[in-house]
């Protein structure tokens, strides 16, 4: 099973011009993450640079798309960073979710959230799905 720790972002992280403003969080965060390896369950982590780096892609009418570019408002609705593990169960993975180091430091207010991904066997048989499969997306 696989389970994405995802670090909401903040105004202050919208905010950043480096990747590492608190040296201790970055060691506690290097800290958790070799656990994660240790344990054979980490299959990636990325911090995300602020979303004035980014841009949307908006869908229309027909095959309409329109680029929007970044900054985007309301940073509690942007993700900052994920990490990506793989476990035995659900429980496993709010284990480890649950000593995810703050992402803003000891004692600030923040959240991150942990959604499962999708398996080959959620989804129909089928050729489109062994496509999937073949490119190692499922």
């Amino acid at each position: 099973m696989r389970f994405m720790i995802i670090v909401k972002s903040t105004p202050a992280f919208e905010a950043e011009t480096q990747p590492v403003a608190d040296e201790a969080l970055y060691a506690a965060m290097a800290d958790y993450h070799e656990e994660l390896a240790r344990a054979g369950v980490l299959l990636d982590a990325a911090g995300l640079q602020p979303s004035r780096e980014g841009w949307r892609i908006r869908y229309g009418a027909g095959d309409r798309r329109t680029v929007i570019d970044g900054p985007f408002a309301e940073a509690k609705e942007l993700i900052a960073g994920y990490t990506l593990i793989q476990v035995r169960s659900r429980d496993e993975a709010m284990a480890w979710a649950r000593r995810f180091p703050n992402p803003v430091g000891a004692g600030q207010p923040a959240e991150i959230e942990v959604r499962q991904l999708y398996e080959a066997g959620d989804f129909p048989p089928g050729e489109t799905t062994e496509r999937f499969k073949s490119m190692g997306s499922l």
